[in-house]
């Protein structure tokens, strides 16, 4: 009886020793996995927009702490879906990220009536970047100098008042339901497909108003194209410190600015979105990173995947609930 006690004693050691091998081999797997072959990020617009130019630094910093290889492959179309749906379709192992962001991971569950994807059982946060205030602008000439005289004119003449957004549905077009609730105005919103399309309009007074991303808009306003008069935010923009918040306006329950932040597909190993996180938080933290975003208009936030998911829970319900208000009717 001795003997095969203690043979079943040797056993069982054995056992454990072998299982703590194992599972210390699958974790070093996991972990030299990510240098092992390129890392996708996906941009869901095309090159050159404010988005594709944070993903490219982000991914460019982390490439450089790291030693990875990140390479940036730009999805645009639908909203964001075409990148959304790649991604959720991608082998869950690290080697696939997409650049999300409230204008798509948030809000297109509520503009399309039939998606591939669940927007929160198909991804796995790996944490916020950064994000963006609304600014919203005037043509340079405009007698609109501030957030006050557009919501005056309106009261005075309702309806007349025009707001350029990029697309019905958008951020962009939200806020601005937001603000008319809360200034008791009615303004008339006129959709665009970008900048570029809206530009002429504002420029010869066809719309008084256009609002779109700081990071967007931000090369046009420093070259004084056109004049910010408000940024929806908590703070000021670093980027814009002269031009007044929302709440500053007197409308002090319109903070919410755009965020951005990356995602895996669903059931990516736990141990390698904290390696994921971990980069992306050293590279958020780098001095010459933070001057880089804010030069570009974003204010870095770094976070772990569980605070990314509850901004996105937060953001779901708050948009959800304009979208509804504002009778936009799903695709």
């Amino acid at each position: 009886m001795k003997i095969s006690g203690d043979k079943t004693v040797r056993t069982f050691f054995k056992t454990v020793v072998l299982a703590a091998c194992l599972c210390a081999s699958v974790g070093a797997q996991a972990k030299d996995d990510l240098s092992r072959g390129a890392i996708t990020v996906i941009s869901p617009f095309p090159p050159g927009g404010g988005t594709d130019l944070l993903t490219r630094m982000v991914s460019q910093n982390i490439a450089q702490r790291t030693g990875w290889n990140l390479v940036v492959e730009n999805k645009p179309g639908a909203g964001g879906n075409v990148a959304l749906i790649t991604t959720a379709n991608a082998r869950p192992d690290g080697h696939t990220l997409v650049m999300a962001q409230t204008d798509n991971i948030v809000l297109n569950p509520w503009l399309y009536q039939k998606l591939s994807y669940d927007t929160f059982k198909s991804f796995q946060a790996i944490g916020l970047v950064a994000n963006s205030g609304s600014v919203f602008v005037v043509a340079p000439d405009s007698p609109l100098k501030t957030m006050a005289d557009v919501a005056a004119l309106a009261r005075k003449q309702p309806g007349s008042v025009t707001l350029g957004i990029p697309g019905t549905g958008g951020s962009g077009d939200l806020l601005g339901h937001m603000w008319e609730k809360a200034a008791d105005i009615q303004i008339t919103h006129i959709p665009y497909r970008g900048w570029a399309q809206a530009y002429p309009d504002l420029a010869n007074n066809r719309i008084q108003v256009y609002t779109g991303s700081v990071a967007t808009l931000l090369p046009q306003i420093q070259s004084g194209q056109v004049r910010a008069i408000g940024v929806v935010a908590d703070k000021r923009s670093p980027s814009l410190p002269d031009v007044p918040t929302f709440a500053e306006s007197g409308f002090p329950k319109i903070t919410q600015p755009i965020w951005w932040g990356l995602m895996a597909p669903a059931h990516t190993p736990e141990n390698i979105v904290k390696e994921l996180n971990a980069a992306l938080r050293a590279a958020l933290a780098d001095p010459a990173m933070i001057a880089k975003l804010e030069a570009a208009g974003y204010s870095p936030m770094p976070g772990s995947p569980a605070e990314m998911d509850a901004q996105h829970r937060k953001d779901n319900d708050l948009f959800g609930k304009l979208v509804q208000e504002s009778g936009i009717q799903p695709q």
